[in-house]
């Protein structure tokens, strides 16, 4: 019963997106002022959209609503005019309720910035509609912080740019508008996975866009290159940072949909990947002392390959709350690795290695691991993934990351794994092995390793353990150690090293 229910939920999720052609909307496809509800939300008493600001660290406390044009409201509810005021913005609902991640976020501002003003816009009647109409009312609700904001900028005091706008799914579309809105240049807007559905491609008016704020960031998790992608895969920021490459995220189950649908887990598969996001930047809140770091790349796979840990000219920054303001750039794209859980952070590891083949014509692809050794831990074994495919006597570039930090390294072993763990590698085996079925002897030289710290920026080099023995085949491992502080020394003139 339960994944009939999770299927029929992930159907009816793909329905409403995929439905946007048929949606009731504005003259010219434009995106309607006037909210559309149902009969059932449709109640005077209760305004579609509300304003609580949130006075006590309790979920359970109700708070205190803030209403238009009553300034002694403002008073009675301790409204601080000269912190900083944040304003969280949630997304479409098919519960109808808030979500425990509001809570979260709630309690980790008031935690961190004790004397500031923490908003909460309710706008859960508009939202918890189809999903098409609940886009339709984006708009809507925008105008309405909008107008709060115009107000508030009445009273004495009270500083725009200290205003900062967390939108979260379709909220990150509602700060946006809001932004655009408002007279005057909002300080921040942080998006967290903004919805994708109706807004990919969409004109910079639209949607979330660098424009809406004096600086926005913006965090994916939940982008798909392919199938039905809930998070907006575009850069909608000034940075724009996907971890993970925006798409699977470590610790929320299966990493296909179709065995997540086969499962019935399609449903909690969603909810982690989009919603971690919003854990992301609670995490930057509650564990200052252990940063996340993210690179500037231009696309995931570079990353995967290694090549963009370099943090010279701000191509380096941390994520969430306490990302370094890059006004001056616009889509920058970063990226990172993470863990599955609080704290997020993990240590990042480009290595070059230069492989040597002197009996090998043909194509071959071994399957390498490297464990890393320092003054506090040894790592895991890590693989070095391969993006592409390896290049003999050439440089080749791979990432690699802990979730411990080893402190200074002092030694790698390298490991050629012996036997196959999959189908595909089996196959590249067998590619291999036909490739050059005049000499079956399949052998590799490596004399050093250089590493790169991506936290630190440090450089080392790594010597073969035994200069006379740089040669490794399946089955069989090579030690290196620490021997020189960067990559090269100064007498080094060979092309060898040239191309590391």
């Amino acid at each position: 019963m339960r994944k009939s229910v999770s299927l029929f939920c992930f159907w009816s999720i793909y329905c409403c997106f995929a439905a946007g052609s048929h949606t009731p909307m504005g003259p010219e496809g434009q995106l309607e002022d006037e909210p559309h509800k149902s009969k059932e939300v449709q109640d005077a008493t209760k305004p579609s959209v509300r304003f609580n600001l949130r006075t006590s660290k309790d979920p359970e406390h109700e708070g205190c609503y803030l209403s238009l044009g009553h300034n002694r409201v403002l008073e009675d509810c301790g409204f601080n005019m000269t912190a900083k005021t944040f304003f969280i913005i949630h997304g479409w609902t098919m519960s109808g309720i808030l979500e425990n991640w509001l809570h979260k976020l709630v309690s980790a501002l008031q935690m961190r910035e004790k004397d500031a003003n923490v908003v909460v816009v309710d706008w859960l009647p508009l939202a918890h509609q189809l999903y098409t109409d609940a886009v339709n009312n984006t708009r809507v609700v925008g105008h309405n912080v909008a107008r709060m904001l115009d107000w508030l900028q009445g009273e004495d005091d009270f500083s725009l740019g200290n205003v900062h706008l967390i939108g979260y799914s379709l909220g990150a579309h509602v700060a946006g508008y809001a932004g655009n809105f408002v007279k005057g240049t909002v300080g921040r807007i942080t998006g967290l996975d903004p919805a994708g559905p109706m807004f990919e491609g969409a004109d910079i008016n639209k949607r979330l866009s660098p424009d809406d704020a004096d600086f926005v960031d913006v965090l994916h998790t939940y982008t798909r290159s392919f199938g039905l992608s809930i998070g907006i895969q575009m850069p909608v920021g000034h940075i724009d940072i996907y971890p993970n490459g925006g798409d699977f995220q470590p610790g929320c189950g299966f990493n296909d949909v179709l065995g997540s649908i086969a499962y019935g887990t399609i449903t909690e598969v969603v909810k982690c990947e989009h919603e971690r996001a919003v854990h992301l930047f609670v995490d930057s809140l509650v564990n200052q002392d252990k940063p996340s770091f993210a690179f500037q790349c231009t696309d995931s796979n570079r990353f995967k390959k290694g090549i963009c840990l370099s943090c010279r000219k701000n191509r380096c920054n941390s994520i969430g709350y306490n990302v370094k303001k890059m006004r001056n750039k616009r889509n920058t794209k970063m990226y990172l690795k993470t863990r599955a859980g609080m704290p997020f952070r993990v240590y990042h590891y480009q290595m070059k290695v230069h492989i040597f083949s002197y009996k090998n014509k043909g194509e071959l692809q071994p399957t390498f691991y490297v464990t890393l050794y320092g003054t506090n831990a040894d790592s895991q074994i890590l693989p070095l993934e391969v993006v592409e495919q390896i290049e003999l006597n050439a440089t080749n570039t791979f990432l690699v990351y802990t979730e411990e930090d080893l402190g200074d390294l002092l030694k790698i072993k390298l490991t050629w794994e012996r036997t196959s763990q999959s189908w595909y590698s089996l196959w590249k085996e067998l590619r291999s092995y036909l490739s050059q079925p005049s000499n079956p002897s399949r052998e590799l030289h490596i004399r050093r390793i250089r590493v790169k710290s991506g936290e630190t920026q440090r450089k080392l080099t790594f010597c073969a353990e035994d200069p006379e023995n740089t040669s490794i085949s399946p089955g069989q491992e090579l030690w290196f150690h620490k021997c020189r502080e960067g990559w090269r020394m100064k007498n080094e003139t060979s092309p060898t090293v040239e191309l590391a």
